[in-house]
């Protein structure tokens, strides 16, 4: 009777116990199935034992150039690993601010500009859209994913472009010190007749970062669009310059573009007051300011593409690209 008595005990302990040792198993599975996923990830990303492929200093592009004399790097499509540099910066947990300028008609271009970052664009990353309009109705609504988002910044009505595009290094300059000082790390400006076609990712995070000219890449220098008004402040003698810039995308850290920004909008304000009006207005200014303050990375025409020009041999993928040819050819964005 005794044993009997035991033996149901025991029965009635192992029964209470069941839905603990359940719980435990299926905790353990589950961590198993989270560790056996990273591990599958990781695998994606790494070889021989969670280490990248081995870098070559042999093997590469030879069909371009990929550094610039002061040792700037300049991207190009199959220049860097995107899983190895989303592993450096993903982890940092960084937001990057983007403004973007659509002003009048140019607010037919915001929502294929919006879907096609949102597919192409810092993915994976927060990225905080900051769009300067006169017609703030008629920002599109776009579905984001998370830690994606869009502020609309209302602009007074203008019936010239110039009266924004002026106007465009304050801006920028104005938002970063009201807004983002606190809230983003980074900051993109982009022309938003544009579309994204590629990647455009953490392969393009530096300092201070520029974009060659698709119109210009293959040309000498003197026939670069530089101000040749000697006494504008935009000015650029014969024999200056490195590359020409384009004036439709632009970056780097809050801090550097901020320092951008101010001393374009200042030498441009300077201009005005004498008269003066530089050839290709902002861009002008941006040329110039890169002459004596070096991009720290530059990248190539495959971010900053025209639709109207023909796919060199070069070219290995179409990052962004512009999609209006009168703006294209009249500002040379």
């Amino acid at each position: 009777m005794a044993r009997v008595v035991e033996w149901t005990v025991m029965m009635q302990l192992n029964f209470h116990r069941k839905p603990i040792l359940l719980l435990f198993i299926v905790a353990v599975g589950v961590r198993f199935l989270w560790f056996l996923g990273c591990q599958l990830i990781r695998s994606s990303h790494f070889t021989n034992g969670g280490r990248f492929k081995q870098p070559s200093i042999l093997v590469g592009r030879t069909d371009v150039v990929t550094v610039t004399p002061w040792l700037a790097p300049i991207v190009w499509e199959m220049t860097f690993d995107p899983l190895l540099m989303d592993s450096i910066y993903q982890p940092l947990n960084i937001t990057i601010a983007t403004t973007v300028f659509a002003v009048g008609k140019y607010t037919n271009f915001l929502r294929n500009f919006l879907v096609t970052a949102e597919q192409h664009f810092f993915v994976g990353l927060r990225v905080h859209y900051y769009v300067f309009t006169d017609r703030p109705n008629e920002v599109p609504s776009v579905n984001m994913t998370h830690g994606r988002q869009l502020t609309v910044l209302p602009l007074p009505r203008s019936h010239r472009w110039e009266q924004i595009s002026t106007r465009r290094m304050e801006l920028i300059q104005t938002i970063i010190e009201t807004d983002l000082c606190n809230h983003a790390d980074y900051i993109f400006c982009l022309d938003v007749d544009s579309m994204f076609l590629g990647r455009w990712g953490t392969e393009t995070l530096e300092r201070l970062v520029a974009v060659i000219h698709p119109g210009y890449y293959t040309a000498k220098r003197a026939a670069f669009p530089y101000e040749h008004h000697p006494l504008s402040k935009a000015y650029m003698a014969p024999g200056q310059g490195d590359f020409y810039y384009s004036g439709g995308a632009f970056g780097g850290r809050l801090k550097d573009v901020h320092t951008l920004a101010k001393t374009c909008r200042e030498n441009y304000e300077a201009d005005a007051a004498q008269g003066v009006k530089a050839v290709r207005q902002e861009e002008s200014y941006l040329n110039r300011y890169f002459l004596t303050n070096k991009p720290t990375k530059l990248l190539s025409p495959e971010y900053q593409w025209s639709h109207t020009k023909t796919k060199p041999w070069v070219i290995r993928l179409f990052h962004f690209q512009n999609t209006y040819t009168d703006k294209y050819v009249t500002h040379g964005h």
